[in-house]
């Protein structure tokens, strides 16, 4: 693509040291501008990827992937429609037990006068690990502990840590489902003993979700035998819109159907668009630095033009004196470029070190889990994205360098040279 002489010349100038000292100033600038804006990008871009993989893993290690549920409040005959579900299901779900009923109501957790909100689930602790992947998270107790009329209950840590209980302490569930009395209409009271603790890291499920037996369940939010819906999970969790298509054209209109993209649909979707914005604000500081590439590029042409002159009338083309500059301005962006991309690369690799680094320097949380929905943010580098920054960077370099370098294509040897 370059001749041996305008790569040579080029390359000269772009480890010279310049007469003009501003010059030189306004070149390392860019240089470093650009490192500075491909460093925040990759690393922003790789917490942005580990937040969304960290949060849609830890949402869906609880959530559903696809929920069956009936048009009113409880789900009955349940069996008979969780037959129905697999034999829909079986192309899909590699083992029937993946399906499993639950039964969910919002309720009040109190212990020592505290009270907190409850997202109160009753489930069956033989189907519950085939459906969730929260065992993986217990630190106290499993769900064999969780049997039929013993009323027992698994909490998150934090909800543990608020109503300042442990195992074996005792804590009271309210159901607003109320009951009459000759008093009048009162809410449905249970003591449970608290026989597990879990430890999501998600302060929206460690500080709110109760686990208790689907019988236990039944008899606190008076069901009657009915379930609130069935919960299937899938291998491949993507496959789940296509399942809940094929359940809502078998079953009918009885049932509502749902799958895990569209109840956290919006959410997700803030996630991409929210990527898509901080790439742009963040390339902005690469486009910034390559302006400074295009002024150190002018006043070098103008250092420069008794030498272009010379060249000129030595036999060089303009295309070679576009080449010479447009080297130049390359270099600057190339070594920017390399400098930003080790160390963005080095940062998204060792950030979790970092953080932690950090914290135990400054002494805060940056990352409280009162305010963020996850504690940690690992950073994930995809190949791609990388990609895509680094010849981004490289891109808008040779753009920037286009016009210092035409502008030194058209430089006159006569004019240059009137007055050497």
């Amino acid at each position: 693509m370059f001749s041996k002489l305008p790569l040579t010349i080029g390359l000269r100038y772009s480890r010279a040291k310049r007469r003009n000292g501003f010059v030189s100033f306004i070149g390392w600038v860019s240089i470093i501008g650009i490192a500075i804006g491909v460093w925040a990008l990759i690393t922003t871009i790789s917490v942005m990827n580990g937040f969304g993989n960290e949060l849609r893993g830890r949402i869906l290690d609880v959530a559903s992937h696809v929920t069956v549920e009936g048009r009113g409040e409880w789900l009955g005959n349940w069996e008979s429609v969780k037959e129905s579900v697999e034999k829909v299901s079986n192309n899909i779900v590699s083992n029937n037990d993946a399906i499993a009923p639950y039964i969910s109501g919002q309720g009040l957790a109190t212990a020592s006068r505290v009270a907190r909100g409850a997202l109160i689930r009753g489930i069956d602790p033989s189907l519950e690990p085939k459906v969730s992947n929260l065992t993986e998270y217990m630190t106290y107790g499993s769900f064999d502990d969780l049997k039929s009329g013993e009323y027992k209950v698994i909490i998150g840590e934090q909800l543990a840590r608020q109503l300042n209980v442990g195992p074996g302490a005792k804590i009271t569930l309210m159901s607003p489902q109320g009951q009459a009395t000759p008093a009048g209409i009162v809410p449905r009271l249970r003591r449970f003993e608290v026989a597990g603790l879990f430890n999501l890291g998600m302060y929206e499920y460690d500080s709110t979700l109760v686990l208790i037996h689907l019988d236990d369940a039944a008899r606190l939010l008076n069901s009657k035998g009915q379930v609130s819906g069935l919960r299937l999970s899938l291998d491949d969790v993507y496959q789940a819109p296509d399942l809940r298509y094929d359940l809502a054209q078998n079953l009918g209109q009885s049932f509502y159907v749902s799958d895990w993209t569209r109840k956290h649909k919006n959410f997700f979707r803030a996630l991409v668009v929210e990527k898509r914005v901080m790439f742009i604000l963040l390339f902005l500081i690469v486009a910034v630095a390559a302006i400074n590439i295009v002024s150190t590029l002018v006043m070098v042409v103008t250092d420069k033009r008794s030498d272009i002159a010379i060249l000129r009338t030595m036999g060089m083309k303009s295309s070679g004196i576009m080449q010479i500059f447009f080297i130049q301005g390359v270099t600057s962006g190339l070594i920017g470029t390399f400098v930003g991309g080790t160390l963005g690369v080095l940062t998204a690799l060792n950030l979790g070190s970092i953080i932690g680094f950090l914290e135990a320097v400054f002494g805060f949380q940056f990352f409280p889990p009162d305010v963020y929905l996850i504690t940690d943010f690992p950073a994930e580098l995809r190949m791609n994205d990388l990609l895509s920054i680094l010849l981004g960077s490289l891109a808008i370099s040779m753009i920037a360098t286009l016009f210092p370098a035409w502008r030194a294509s058209k430089v006159q040897p006569a004019e240059a040279l009137r007055y050497e």
